[in-house]
């Protein structure tokens, strides 16, 4: 079933002892910890090798480090920018009992967050 390594103290565990014990965890309602007891090896390297099962192998397409985890969602077709409506922007800046109103045209609505930036500064 296992062997002891020559020169080293750790045991190595066979292909199939690995999977036998990883199958026997997956099972409902067993515990990690008991499956890795009746197999005589430690709970923390029976779960290494349930996640070490869970991995892709290592010859597939390679993920780097910045996007592990990514999941690609399918997005709506964007449709074209809205045409500048007639109506203006309008902002109000209420503080304390003043509120001031500003109007800006649709037009320049570059400037208007320019102004809100330094405004909100």
């Amino acid at each position: 079933m296992d062997q002891v390594a020559p020169g080293r103290r750790r045991r190595i565990h066979s292909a199939e002892f690995k999977a036998q014990a990883v199958q026997a965890s997956q099972q409902p309602g067993v515990s990690m910890a008991a499956v890795a007891m009746a197999h005589g090896i430690n709970a923390n390297l029976l779960r290494r090798w349930v996640h070490e099962r869970a991995q892709p192998p290592a010859d597939a397409t390679a993920v780097s480090a910045n996007t592990a985890g990514f999941i690609a969602l399918p997005m709506p077709a964007q449709s074209a920018p809205a045409a500048p409506s007639g109506e203006p922007i309008r902002i109000e800046v209420r503080r304390g009992s003043t509120v001031v109103a500003v109007t800006w045209p649709v037009s320049a609505a570059d400037a208007c967050a320019a102004w809100m930036r330094e405004l909100l500064r």
